[in-house]
């Protein structure tokens, strides 16, 4: 991996993070296109750009995060699921699910079409929830189960928590910051077990490459979130549903 392959992967991360076609999937999808050799540090770097998105998140939420704190029991409720999935499955994921180009075009398919399906019956109503706070903990457990599919590459997890919880009668925009805000200890808690399990093992020149990638992911997603929250305002995510559908059947062809 050279700095031209690390800028590509971060700005990739940065773009996709938060809009619900997956990053980790499309991270995948552009090793194989760029012909990078899936290395441990490579899947490593893959994690670890994520906390340039983090970073974001926090800089954008910071005020929520210190000052509202009802919203933190149905975010831990969400967390704890997709915290057990991913210590569990660890080995699996990094091993076999990361790299792994058919599940990823396979999830990226299915994950369009559902989204579509979703968007076409979901109805807002005065009675959905349009607070991140006055999601229910039963709510949020179910929601944090969503996401725990997101191991699997293509799935999305922003995807996964947007659909959970616009199914359990959130509102479009509420669905779309509870993602957001769940994204933190979720990237947190992953980017911190894959450092643990690589021991700090990186050379001075990783490293580098690791803080370069980080830098970009945070502002490519901050203009990302931003982007999101005005589209979301009139628009629905049929066209994101559209997208994977397209983007599989391309990765298909070129990359299988």
């Amino acid at each position: 991996m050279n700095l031209f392959h690390a800028l590509v992967l971060s700005i990739v991360e940065g773009i996709t993070e938060f809009l619900p076609i997956s990053s980790t999937g499309h991270q995948i999808l552009a090793t194989k296109l760029l012909n990078i050799t899936q290395t441990d540090f490579v899947g490593s770097f893959e994690i670890y750009i994520q906390v340039g998105a983090i970073l974001a998140v926090i800089v954008l939420y910071w005020k929520t995060f210190l000052e509202n704190r009802k919203f933190w029991k149905p975010l831990l409720a969400a967390f704890i699921p997709t915290a057990i999935v991913g210590l569990i499955l660890y080995k699996f994921i990094k091993h076999f699910l990361l790299g792994n180009s058919l599940v990823t075009v396979l999830a990226l398919l299915l994950g369009g079409i559902l989204l579509i399906v979703i968007e076409k019956m979901h109805k807002e109503k005065d009675f959905h929830v349009d607070k991140v706070e006055n999601i229910t903990v039963q709510n949020a457990i179910i929601i944090g189960l969503c996401q725990s599919l997101a191991v699997i590459p293509g799935v999305s997890r922003s995807a996964a928590t947007i659909i959970g919880a616009m199914v359990l009668g959130t509102k479009r925009k509420t669905a779309t910051e509870f993602s957001f805000l769940l994204a933190a200890p979720t990237m947190i808690a992953a980017s911190g077990l894959d450092l643990v399990k690589s021991g700090f093992h990186f050379s001075g020149s990783e490293w580098t490459t690791l803080l370069f990638g980080v830098v970009i992911s945070f502002i490519v997603a901050m203009l990302s979130i931003k982007w999101l929250l005005k589209y979301i305002q009139n628009n629905t995510f049929i066209p994101f549903g559209i997208y994977r559908i397209g983007a599989a059947i391309l990765f298909l062809l070129l990359v299988r």
